[in-house]
């Protein structure tokens, strides 16, 4: 059997940038055996398997590794593959996920994706993530992932890991977030993952889930410009909506592709 395999650029206006993705089409669903098999052929931080299912598109996430409850990029990468090549009609596409149907709408080169609002809380940090940081955060929370908030960007991105240490964690399926206010933009982060093949994810929509309700807060504002200072760096446009935040990019096609499954 083949199918078709898309890789794209998300949260950005540039290849190469933001978080390549690898999106695959699926008439059914194979075993989930072989869904893992092509993630980690991948090699990328994620990647989608939709099935079109009419009214909704029921969308599955793998990295690598594991199967993911909620992820923002390959999210947008797939709304991306359904608009620009495979020429899906009207703006307005409707998954259906682990973490409910989750709303994705196009306006022009801008993909809004209407997630769920995860507004972190005080927590201790764990002795192993303490010690495999380089600088100590200012402020620990949690939601999903721990959220640690730093005073400065400078500090943000000189955050060095020790993976020893940070590799001795289990969180699945969650991450650690480092945050702070931005030089040029309101806030910016980086997002780490322990015991994972891709230790910093380049640019991690679901950790705005937390990211979003907490600056908004903090900085007492709904709209929200972001940037996710890693190397390949990543914009993303967010809104505050209570219960649901709005979290929007852009993306480029990088590869159209055919994979074989003898």
């Amino acid at each position: 059997m083949k199918y078709n395999i898309y890789q794209i650029d998300a949260f950005t206006d540039r290849i190469f940038g933001g978080n390549p993705a690898c999106v695959v089409p699926l008439d059914a669903w194979l075993d989930d055996d072989i869904l893992l098999k092509i993630a980690k052929e991948n090699a990328v931080a994620e990647t989608a398997f939709f099935v079109d299912n009419g009214e909704k598109i029921h969308l599955r996430w793998f990295t690598p590794e594991i199967e993911m409850d909620l992820c923002g990029h390959a999210t947008l990468a797939t709304a991306h593959s359904l608009k620009a090549i495979l020429n899906y009609p009207g703006n307005e596409i409707i998954f259906e996920t682990l973490s409910g149907d989750l709303k994705v709408t196009v306006d022009d080169q801008l993909y809004r994706m209407d997630f769920p609002s995860r507004m972190p809380v005080s927590d201790v940090l764990p002795k192993n993530i303490q010690d495999s940081l380089n600088i100590q955060p200012k402020e620990v929370l949690k939601s999903r992932d721990f959220v640690l908030v730093y005073e400065t960007e400078a500090e943000v991105r000189e955050i060095k890991i020790n993976r020893v240490l940070f590799d001795q964690l289990n969180l699945d399926p969650g991450g650690v977030i480092v945050t702070s206010p931005g030089d040029h933009c309101d806030f910016v982060s980086r997002f780490f993952t322990p015991q994972a093949s891709i230790l910093e994810d380049p640019v991690t929509g679901s950790a705005h889930c937390s990211l979003i309700p907490y600056w908004a807060d903090r900085l007492d504002k709904n709209d929200l410009y972001a940037m996710q200072v890693s190397e390949r760096l990543g914009k993303l446009f967010c809104e505050n909506k209570g219960e649901r935040v709005i979290i929007s990019g852009q993306a480029r096609t990088y590869s159209i592709g055919t994979l074989w499954l003898h």
